[in-house]
């Protein structure tokens, strides 16, 4: 049995993009058995920040696995853990600085949601329509993105309530008041107005199908990612932080995706102006180790009682010093500065695109986490064609994911280290792909 038969028992309940056998990656690019080498814009989904195999990630990774694996964080402390802390009080938001680390974005989203519920002593939650959280049952039924997440495995924790996503592109009453939803994601969305119909549901919410006096958190993704990579209204956040604000409820920003450079800032709620109770982190924290984390403020993490959570890998050694070094390369290297450059490099080639092919409904997002929707003539989401061209870039040497409840988003989430000519000739096999 050759290497690659083995695949046959592998479960099935992994969907799969590619049959690649990789051998190797550098930088921006994944390198297979086959000899031919391919442009990751896929990222291990938005986990390689700082590129495959980055220098000093690997040195770190090296250096520590000669020195300790792993040390139980209920049992002893370990250098890399707390000088994880001290880079990470660096970079977040003040005043977050009480950290708990686990080894996955859904682990992460279960403790903010055990961490929020203790503080407030208060039960029910509320999320919003597109957002995606994880797939454990707690993370499960805060999951609205795709209904193939969650079927099958009902009933989920109850509590969860889901409100709106501000939308703009598809917002009935944008169209309806004759905005051009088109102009306004190409431009900066985040700094324009929401139509406040979101913030008055999520009002309207508290009064009909809860009461603020028993919702503990309200959780959000400042862009959305599984959803459709879907930037809101700087106006929607500090809205939500104004409901939390009167009525003591935390808010609860999800940035496994849009953290650690992605969107053009380290974290993607300094662009919208607003500071969470609790913040969460996962995917690019340790270059593709697994790390995740909660952040939170001293008041609010006081109250989570001893013993009442934990977990035996939370906060590897391993994984800690190679999320210490990510954080140093992210810094010394300017590679959020870098995310914002070409960014903004990649939505314009992006729009040029939009300009002469009208497939392409919205070009949209913050830093590197750039998503466009493909429509039919009808302004309908066109599936099939984003499989397509997914399939036809992947042919040509160019990896990238769909998303969005209808599969019909092209998400871009190349590593904070690309430059402009890999920007360039990505969005030139995306044109051609989409001419074939």
């Amino acid at each position: 049995m050759t290497l690659l038969e083995n695949q046959q028992h592998l479960s099935p309940v992994w969907a799969r993009y590619t049959d690649i056998l990789v051998e190797r990656g550098e930088g921006a690019c994944l390198y297979a058995a086959d000899g031919r080498s391919y442009l990751d814009f896929t990222c291990g989904i938005g986990v390689t920040n700082t590129g495959h195999c980055h220098p000093r990630v690997v040195a770190a990774i090296r250096e520590q696995a000669g020195l300790l694996l792993h040390g139980q964080a209920n049992i002893v402390y370990h250098r890399p853990m707390l000088e994880l802390v001290a880079a990470l009080r660096n970079v977040v938001p003040a005043p977050l600085d009480i950290f708990f680390f686990s080894n996955s974005g859904a682990e992460a989203v279960e403790a903010s949601l055990k961490l929020a519920r203790q503080a407030t002593g208060r039960t029910d939650v509320i999320v919003f329509g597109g957002g995606f959280h994880g797939r454990t049952a707690g993370a499960m039924a805060l999951t609205t993105s795709k209904g193939k997440y969650r079927g099958g495995y009902a009933p989920l924790p109850s509590g969860v309530h889901i409100a709106p996503f501000a939308y703009c592109y598809r917002c009935e009453i944008a169209r309806a008041a004759g905005k051009n939803t088109a102009a306004i994601s190409a431009a900066a969305p985040h700094t324009s107005a929401c139509c406040n119909d979101p913030l008055r549901q999520v009002r309207h919410m508290l009064q009909t199908e809860t009461v603020p006096e028993e919702v503990a958190a309200i959780l959000v993704e400042p862009v959305q990612g599984e959803g459709g990579y879907i930037v809101p209204p700087a106006s929607f956040l500090q809205g939500l932080r104004q409901i939390c604000d009167e009525h003591g409820i935390l808010l609860v920003a999800d940035e496994v995706q849009t953290g650690f450079g992605r969107t053009g800032s380290f974290f993607a709620v300094e662009q919208f102006g607003v500071i969470p109770d609790i913040l969460i982190m996962a995917k690019g924290i340790a270059s593709g180790l697994p790390l995740s984390g909660i952040a939170a403020r001293h008041d609010v993490m006081a109250k989570w009682h001893p013993g009442s959570h934990g977990g035996t890998y939370g906060g590897n050694a391993l994984a800690c010093a190679a999320g210490v070094a990510t954080v140093q390369a992210i810094q010394e290297e300017r590679l959020v500065d870098n995310a914002a450059r070409m960014g903004a490099l990649l939505r314009t080639e992006l729009n040029g695109v939009q300009q002469r092919n009208t497939a392409l409904g919205d070009v949209r997002g913050l830093g590197l986490m750039v998503g466009v929707e493909l429509v039919r003539g009808d302004g309908s989401p066109d599936a099939a064609l984003c499989k397509r061209v997914l399939a036809t870039c992947r042919e040509r040497g160019l990896l990238l994911l769909n998303c969005g409840p209808y599969d019909n988003v092209v998400r871009f989430i190349p590593p904070l280290v690309v430059n402009d000519e890999q920007i360039r000739r990505a969005v030139r096999i995306f044109e051609e792909a989409l001419g074939a």
